[in-house]
């Protein structure tokens, strides 16, 4: 085997997607904690007393105790480079969840053991699903009171229409819970709690019937713990790895990330389930190998002053295929021209370590200058073709102003940087008071606190009553009406803003030959 084959074969880029609260941050420390790449894990609401968790670095997520953007964490495990993107899990990061699911080969789904599957997971498992993206459930919380085992199962393959394979069986729940015992290793493993979760867990094993466990069981609960056990084992379906990768079964494993139960066989699982890079289809029908020499990648995401020591923009870039070398040049298609790459970094929350060298599988900053852009294609010779990174239209709208004009500098170039990122998208950006849109209210308040904290451009936000958007033909802008307005995207397209979905829809009832677009121009 190649080093280049050996190399992209021990890779592993996967993301976490929850539902708000289903405790996807923690479980990101405790990866972290299990894997070596940190020997005390922080906790999400932060305190004063507490450390902070690698993955939500800016003030404003430690403040909220919420993931609001997307966060890269490098780290080695048992051979393996594994490389995780802890994903937003409000809806309204949902554009940047998207593009994230992009740049991953795998994810982890984790549910709350008292809820099970709900409406942001579902959105999120569909567009796994579109994507052919292999799943493996985690399923949280055990240490809390739970739904049966068995109940969760069902709600997951009725709910997502997937099969939901054990690999391990439960060991009670809330104060009861005890461990888990391994459906194929057929051994018991029992915890510990470790206070505030901040250590690995002291772990335990021994055989089901052990006089031991029945005792600390109790004689009732022990019974039923192993009847439930042998049904898992004989009535529901084997794991099929194949399946697995093709989308159509998920493994579940049971655990606390807070108490860390059951943390350590997930990573063990996702090192040896989840696929190495997988090709990449392309809009021509064809596929890109990740084992190609040739270097290819793409932007899925820009960031700003990710550290208030490093006042820059970074440009984070999945590699698709081949080797990247420091210092290498490489042909930027959208710019025409070729860019040498000098400061490439690996990530590690808002930590960065510059690198010499990555592969296919990885996840790596690149210093940008102001040069690149979301879906921005990275490439030795002629452009691979992708598919475009997804902008969707927004569903809420404001007016921007200036509070201190002596800030005004510091204000075009906030809006602009922020509007790269994909925070908010940007109209009218020639008028003095420009437009945002964005899918959620929440966008609001992180672009008016990023835009006074790190630019120090103090801002005003007036609603604006438009509920819905489309991009249009120049050619089709007079005919819209008095209710609606004109409005033009950071590239110049023109934007028709709707008062409501009712004023959407007349204006397609009566202008059948206008192309209304969910998606900008290419």
């Amino acid at each position: 085997m190649s080093e280049l084959d050996h190399e992209i074969n021990r890779r592993r880029a996967f993301a976490i997607i929850a539902h708000p609260d289903a405790g996807k941050t923690t479980l990101t420390e405790k990866l972290l904690l299990y894997g070596g790449a940190i020997h005390l894990a922080g906790h999400v609401r932060a305190r004063k007393d507490r450390k902070s968790t690698k993955s939500d670095f800016m003030a404003l997520e430690q403040e909220r105790g919420i993931s609001v953007s997307t966060a890269a964490l490098q780290f080695e495990y048992d051979g393996m480079v594994m490389n995780l993107l802890d994903t937003p899990g409000h809806q309204d990061f949902s554009e940047d969840t998207y593009r994230t699911l992009m740049a991953v080969d795998s994810a982890i789904m984790l549910l709350d053991a008292s809820r099970g599957v709900e409406p942001q997971t579902i959105k999120l498992f569909k567009i796994c699903r579109e994507r052919n993206l292999p799943i493996i459930t985690f399923i949280n919380k055990m240490d809390m009171p739970a739904l049966e085992a068995f109940e969760l199962l069902d709600n997951v393959e009725k709910v997502l229409g997937i099969s939901a394979v054990p690999l391990v069986w439960p060991m009670g729940s809330g104060r009861d819970f005890k461990g888990y015992f391994d459906l194929y290793g057929k051994k018991l493993h029992r915890f510990e709690r470790t206070v505030g979760g901040a250590h690995r867990a002291p772990e335990a094993m021994s055989g089901i019937e052990d006089a031991s466990v029945r005792e600390l069981m109790g004689e009732a609960e022990h019974d039923k713990f192993c009847e439930d056990v042998a049904i898992a084992g004989e009535a529901l379906p084997a794991f099929d790895k194949e399946k697995f990768l093709r989308g159509e079964m998920t493994p579940v494993l049971f655990g606390s990330a807070v108490t860390n139960f059951g943390v350590e066989h997930l990573l063990a699982n996702l090192k040896d389930l989840a696929p190495a890079p997988r090709p990449v289809r392309l809009d021509n029908g064809s596929e890109l190998s990740p084992l190609e020499n040739r270097f290819t990648g793409f932007v899925f995401k820009m960031q700003a002053n990710m550290n208030k020591l490093h006042r820059d923009r970074v440009a984070f870039l999945r590699i698709t295929s081949g080797k990247f070398e420091r210092g290498m040049s490489v042909n930027v298609p959208r710019l025409g021209k070729e860019v040498k790459l000098s400061n490439p970094v690996a990530f590690f929350g808002q930590e960065r370590t510059t690198i010499d060298t990555a592969y296919a599988g990885d996840i790596i900053g690149i210093i940008s200058p102001g040069l690149y852009r979301l879906g921005d294609i990275l490439c030795n010779g002629a452009a691979p073709a992708f598919h475009p990174l997804p902008r969707f239209a927004p569903d809420l709208y404001a007016r921007i102003v200036l509070t201190d004009t002596g800030k005004t500098k510091q204000f075009k170039k906030g809006i602009s940087e922020l509007a790269d990122e994909g925070v908010v998208q940007l109209f009218n950006l020639s008028e003095q008071t420009p437009l945002i849109g964005v899918i959620g209210q929440l966008q609001f308040d992180v672009f008016k606190y990023r835009l006074e904290d790190e630019y120090g451009a103090p801002i005003r936000l007036e609603p604006l009553t438009f509920e819905c958007s489309r991009w249009i033909s120049p050619s089709d802008v007079d005919k819209a009406g008095r209710f609606d307005k004109i409005v033009t995207d950071e590239a110049g397209n023109p934007v028709l803003l709707f008062e409501s979905q009712f004023r959407l829809k007349s204006f397609q009832d009566q202008n059948p030959d206008v192309l209304l677009s969910m998606h900008p121009p290419a």
